[in-house]
């Protein structure tokens, strides 16, 4: 069981995360890329990240923008879960823009 994090830890937590920001039970943070190839490469990235921790996000592709909404289905909120995965989507993001080459799955 993954324990829900109170509104108190999410705001702190957000405070460390620009751009994030909570929809009810959610993370959400549209992140906006110079191509949509560029925002292909995040989508990718941030999925082999996803699988390696079994929490996977709701992603919204677009021309040179992806949003992403994180919550724990399974709690029913938000839990430490998609608070790193929000960490990983910062870090995959700048990896992607960079056109870097990364692990994703090493996060």
């Amino acid at each position: 069981m993954r324990l829900l994090l109170t509104l108190d830890d999410i705001e702190i937590a957000l405070g460390k995360l620009p751009g994030w920001r909570r929809e009810g039970a959610e993370l959400v943070k549209s992140y906006r890329f110079a191509t949509y190839l560029s925002g292909i490469d995040f989508v990718n990235l941030l999925a082999q990240s996803a699988e390696s921790m079994n929490h996977h996000p709701d992603l919204y592709v677009s021309w040179r923008k992806v949003t992403v909404r994180l919550t724990t289905h399974s709690e029913g909120g938000i839990t430490p879960l998609d608070i790193q995965m929000a960490q990983n989507a910062e870090r995959w993001s700048k990896a992607a823009e960079l056109g870097q080459k990364v692990d994703a799955t090493a996060a």
